[in-house]
């Protein structure tokens, strides 16, 4: 199995157009700390990969990466199609952008097919198009075994009076069984329930949701009146945050979906030796995975 690490910002990427706070004009003063939005592109078969989450920089995350890139053929392509861990817009707007497709897959959740075929109406908006497969997770490829872990039955405020359910929100959990290794991807947590907990502990890999680094990040930086939990996102930090949990898992452990007001999008920032003395790193654009 190989990743590669597509983005690792949230909604809005970094820098955020209508934004200037440190973190955006820290990316714009340095290119170097841009990022664009959290996604993966997970290798399932020679020459056949799935985009996790098709964010609206898919088209240049795409043009980043050589191995995503078309040929032999004029239209060949090697992106099978999309696994969609959630129905927020920066996770599924990007599948317009690829409309230009013979066709491709959507692998996601009831709630979640529902949400982006029957509200966002990208079913209707894409079939004159692009022939798209609307398909249950879990799924396969010819060598990776792909599962979702709910996770939170948040849902998306474009669908807030939709039916509870708590496979609004999943983490992907990839296994290759020719290597026995399984990789988890959480780049949006609520909350850490115990099934979650022991797809860590089996995992080779855990990449997880970073958006805060504390909870009260949100409320002290402006942007928002309610806390980074208030919003859907356990924080890295402090009681109930993410970091003693990773630090206690014997896999490599990653933070993802940074939102601009983390001090971890400042390469200089101390938060960065805090989280390398618990062993546990911060993804960054273009990295590749191995497990």
């Amino acid at each position: 199995m190989l990743l590669l690490v597509l983005g690792t910002a949230a909604g809005g990427g970094i820098p955020q157009w209508n934004c200037a706070c440190p973190g955006c004009s820290g990316a714009r003063a340095h290119p170097r700390r841009r990022r664009r939005h959290a996604s993966l592109a997970v290798r399932t078969g020679e020459g056949r990969w799935y985009v996790v989450n098709a964010t609206p920089d898919i088209g240049d995350q795409i043009e980043d990466r050589p191995e995503l890139h078309p040929g032999p053929g004029p239209r060949q392509t090697p992106i099978a199609g999309v696994i969609l861990t959630d129905a927020e817009l920066d996770h599924t707007l990007g599948l317009a952008r690829l409309r230009e497709a013979d066709g491709f897959e959507v692998l996601a959740t009831d709630p979640v097919r529902r949400a982006v075929r029957e509200r966002l109406r990208l079913g209707e908006v894409l079939a004159p198009y692009t022939d798209v497969t609307w398909r249950e997770l879990p799924g396969h490829g010819p060598g990776v075994r792909i599962s979702g872990i709910p996770v939170s039955g948040k849902r998306p405020r474009y669908a807030a009076d939709a039916p509870d359910d708590d496979a609004w929100v999943v983490a992907l959990r990839l296994y290759d069984p020719a290597s026995r290794t399984s990789v988890l991807y959480a780049p949006a947590l609520a909350d850490w329930p115990e099934r979650l907990q022991r797809a860590a502990e089996e995992a080779d890999c855990v990449i997880v949701d970073g958006t805060f680094w504390d909870d009260e990040e949100p409320v002290r930086t402006g942007i928002s009146s309610r806390t980074a939990t208030g919003m859907g996102h356990l924080p890295i930090d402090g009681p109930g945050g993410t970091a003693e949990r990773l630090a206690r898992l014997s896999a490599r452990c990653l933070y993802t979906h940074l939102n601009n007001t983390n001090p971890l999008v400042d390469p200089a920032a101390p938060q960065h030796k805090r989280l390398a003395r618990l062993g546990i790193e911060v993804a960054y654009d273009g990295m590749v995975i191995e497990p």
